[in-house]
Order: C-alpha cells, then sequence, then structure tokens
C-alpha cells in the first residue's frame, strides 16, 4: 500500500498544477519550510504541497551531482539522489561506450537515470529497467524532462529476468545499499555481483559499477578494472568486460587523465626521503597504481605500506600532488610545535597515512600562529613514526 500511495504522491509533481509548483519553489529556503508550506497550501492541496516540498529539497542536493540546469528540470527519490552516478562520471563512461561502438545499452538498476541520461546524450539508445515502482516513474519523467525519450525506453521489472542479447552492451549498477546502510558484500548487492558478472560476459561488451574498495582478487580474469576519481574524490570502480582483460585503470576527473597498465606493476622500492613528496590521487591508490607514479617520477616509496612517493626530481604528473620537502624529523609533537613557532607558520596544513593521530587534535596541540603556511605529513619512513613538512611545489602538471 506504502508503495502505491508514493507512487500516487510522485505522479501528482508530474501535473501541469505539479510543475508549476515546483517552479515555485527553485529557490526557497529550507530554513523557512514552516511558512512556505502555510502559504502554499491555501492554494494546493496538502499531499502536494508536501510532496512538491520535498522534491524541491532533493532538487538543491542534486546540484552537486547534475548541476542546476539539469537538476531543477529532473525528478528524484532520496536513495537515487544519494546513489545516482555523477554527471561528469556517467559522461566519462557513456564515451568509453561510444568508443567502443555500441548503439544500444541495457541499463540495468538503472535509478533515476543519471547513466541512461548521459549513454542517450552520447547518441546511444538506452533500454533502463528498475523494479522499484517509483524510481522508474523518475527516470521515464527524467527522460521525458530533458527531451531524451526517444532513446530512453524505461521498464519497471527484475532486472534478472530482462532478455538482454538484443543490446550492443549491458550496463549493471547493482544496489549496494539496504535497510542497514553500506554493503560491503558484493554477494549481497542487489542483484549479487556474481550474477552481474554472469550477465557481463553473455555480452559483446558490458560494464559493472561496483564500490570503489573491492578487493583485487574478486576481479574476474577477463576484466579491465578502473577506478574513477573526480576532483579528487574516488567516486566508483567499474569492471569492463569485453575491452582489455586483466588490465587496471585510474582514471581522473574532470581532467580526463587515465593511467593503464596491462596488470599492476610490482612494488616500487623503499627509498630515503628525497626533496619532493607525491601524494598520488585516490584512484591510483585503489587501482594500485602507486608504484607506476613512481617510476613515471624516478622515485620510490617513504615506506613498503604507505602510499607517498618520494623523488629527487620534480617531475611533472597530472597523477600525484606533489610537495618539496624541507624537514624529516621523528614524530614529537613539542619538537614540531617549536619548529612552527619559529618559522611563523599560522595555517597548517595536516595530512596522514600510518598515523593514528587526527589533524584536528594536532592542530589543538601545536596552535599554529603566524602569516606563514606549511605542511606536515604524519606517517611512517622506513616503518618509524615521522613528521615531513613541507609546502606544494611551484610547479604541478
Amino acid at each position: 500500500m506504502g508503495r502505491v500511495t508514493d507512487l500516487a504522491a510522485f505522479s501528482a509533481l508530474l501535473t501541469d498544477e505539479g510543475r508549476a509548483l515546483l517552479d515555485d519553489l527553485r529557490h526557497y529556503d529550507p530554513a523557512q519550510e514552516l511558512a512556505v508550506a502555510s502559504r502554499l497550501r491555501r492554494a494546493h492541496p496538502a499531499e502536494l504541497v508536501s510532496a512538491a516540498l520535498g522534491q524541491a529539497r532533493l532538487r538543491q542536493r542534486a546540484v552537486a551531482k547534475f548541476g542546476a540546469d539539469d537538476a531543477y528540470r529532473m525528478y528524484f527519490t532520496p536513495h537515487g539522489v544519494e546513489q545516482s552516478t555523477r554527471r561528469t562520471v556517467a559522461e566519462h563512461r557513456a564515451a568509453g561506450f561510444a568508443r567502443l561502438g555500441v548503439r544500444s545499452v541495457a541499463d540495468l538498476c538503472c535509478g533515476i537515470g543519471g547513466d541512461a541520461i548521459a549513454l542517450a546524450r552520447a547518441g546511444v539508445t538506452v533500454l533502463a529497467v528498475d523494479r522499484d515502482p517509483v524510481t522508474a516513474a523518475a527516470a521515464r519523467a527524467n527522460a521525458e524532462a530533458l527531451g531524451l525519450a526517444d532513446r530512453i525506453e524505461v521498464r519497471c521489472a527484475d532486472v534478472t529476468e530482462v532478455d538482454t542479447a538484443p543490446y550492443d552492451a549491458v550496463f549493471v549498477d547493482p544496489a549496494r545499499r539496504g535497510g542497514r546502510g553500506r554493503i560491503f558484500d558484493p554477494e549481497a548487492y542487489s542483484p549479487p555481483l556474481s550474477w552481474a558478472i554472469d550477465t557481463a560476459r553473455r555480452a559483446p561488451h558490458a560494464a559493472l559499477k561496483i564500490a570503489p574498495g573491492i578487493p583485487h582478487e574478486i576481479v574476474p580474469a577477463e576484466a579491465e578494472a578502473e577506478w574513477i576519481s573526480d576532483a579528487g574524490d574516488v567516486k566508483e570502480a567499474v569492471l569492463w568486460f569485453g575491452t582489455a582483460p586483466g588490465s587496471v585503470r585510474a582514471t581522473l576527473l574532470p581532467s580526463g587523465a587515465s593511467l593503464a597498465v596491462p596488470a599492476p606493476p610490482p612494488d616500487a622500492e623503499v627509498r630515503a626521503v628525497g626533496r619532493y613528496l607525491y601524494e598520488p590521487d585516490g584512484a591510483v591508490i585503489r587501482a594500485h597504481l602507486v608504484a607506476e607514479v613512481a617510476r613515471e617520477v624516478g622515485g620510490g616509496l617513504v615506506d613498503a605500506t604507505i602510499a607517498y612517493v618520494t623523488a629527487d626530481e620534480l617531475r611533472p604528473t597530472p597523477y600525484a600532488t606533489a610537495y618539496e620537502i624541507t624537514d624529516e624529523l621523528p614524530f614529537n609533537l613539542k619538537k614540531l610545535k617549536a619548529l612552527l613557532r619559529e618559522r611563523e607558520v599560522g595555517t597548517l596544513t595536516v595530512k596522514k597515512r600510518g598515523s593514528a593521530v587526527e589533524p584536528e587534535e594536532l592542530r589543538r596541540k601545536v596552535k599554529p600562529k603566524g602569516p606563514n603556511a606549511a605542511t606536515v605529513f604524519l606517517t611512517r619512513v622506513a616503518g618509524a613514526p615521522t613528521m615531513l613538512i613541507g609546502r606544494p611545489a611551484r610547479a604541478q602538471a
């Protein structure tokens, strides 16, 4: 009964009255919701006002993922805003399908249609499938609102019952959240990862969206594994089928820089801290390609278990941020505090890997004060707790 009620409330937003109400709410302040609701209920049904206010809040949240132009025309569910693919990532994946010559895709577990929209805009015909009636209705409404209904067919169905044979490719985005939050076991995805892999193997091309923390050892040998970051934040991993079996890739958006190797390189050698420290992008770390970055910059690791690269030269790379190191000290808060006071450091950036000390705790204890800035890395060097002090290198890729 609840789903029927939810669908009815959502459908009311698609009426002329519902759309007009949403247009009126585009710039509303959620802090003023009580007053706004009272005003709107004088002219509209209470149920419609409640649904419109909820949708207005979701649209405001969705701007970060979809941009204002699309977000304020689209329709969302709470889960859809949280789990939908960011537009930049969806466009990157759609471009990948297009380069493979794919003209039609079965988008299974389509959610509110973020990937379907990107695929359609890339010239691909899409069958978008989701078993939740409200979510499927949102995907259908989004295709219509963005003028893509001729390229996107939305079907409310169990994805395990869909015949994908007529399509050039399959894209599967299994649900990775349940009633208790994030799901870490790939076999607890809905549908399970094993089902998604079997489906991918039967298609000419396929892509499976998975959590970036997936263990490398469960990646099928015939898949290409890609980790994607956007503006420095790791967003997802993708298993590609029908591309480059066994290869590993890290892709950085929005630049599109992509580091790919046939297989993860052997571990880089550990060496003494040099003049520069390189902090690899999160996608590079997740893809286990830190050693490849070390090779590119002519460096090594500060510790066998830490994803920091050190080198004597500054070499431009899009895959890591470089810092010039001025000091290497054993971990000691009193010494750090004295050094920062001597150099009049008031703006202190704290980064850590392999240290239990929290950045805010450290700032509170050292009480930085002064006109200068510095970066401190709390880490291990050759197994020993160490503080590396420095600043961003002047020349960056």
